[in-house]
């Protein structure tokens, strides 16, 4: 597995729309590939690569010039429990600190708030509903690791 920072319309960035399509759009009867996603060439794309396919990915936001946004962050059904979010994870937060980021936030859905929370994220604010189903607002301050 290879962490990699994924270029705008590339290859890759097409594998990591399918993988964002089929694993967090097509459950809620949404289809990310019919939105219009030229704002996505403004934002850091990022993805665990296994022989040259997409098995996880997320963006990033950046919001100010020194803080991010992650959105969208999802692993590949076969390649989940085996740490590979983690490992997205940790390797995003590394790039976001080289290029100055210090506090990073996310809306993480209701399942993940666990996982996210054993990453040293916290919750902020309320349960909300984003894509019809609960999220919850987490920040995390990379200079504090």
């Amino acid at each position: 597995m290879q962490f990699e920072r994924i270029p705008f319309e590339s290859d890759w960035y097409q594998g990591a729309c399918a993988l964002r399509n089929e694993t967090l759009r097509k459950p809620l009867g949404l289809d990310l590939l019919t939105e219009d996603l030229i704002a996505e060439s403004e934002y850091f794309h990022y993805g665990m690569l296994d022989a040259n396919r997409v098995i996880a990915c997320a963006l990033a936001i950046p919001v100010l010039k020194i803080k991010a946004k992650i959105r969208q962050m999802t692993v590949a059904p076969e390649y989940q429990k085996q740490g590979i979010g983690r490992q997205l994870l940790e390797n995003i937060e590394r790039d976001l600190m080289q290029r100055g980021v210090t506090p990073v936030e996310l809306d993480a859905r209701s399942t993940a708030v666990g996982f996210y929370e054993k990453l040293g994220y916290v919750g902020e604010g309320t349960e909300f509903f984003a894509v019809s189903i609960p999220h919850l607002r987490m920040v995390k301050s990379l200079d504090s690791d």
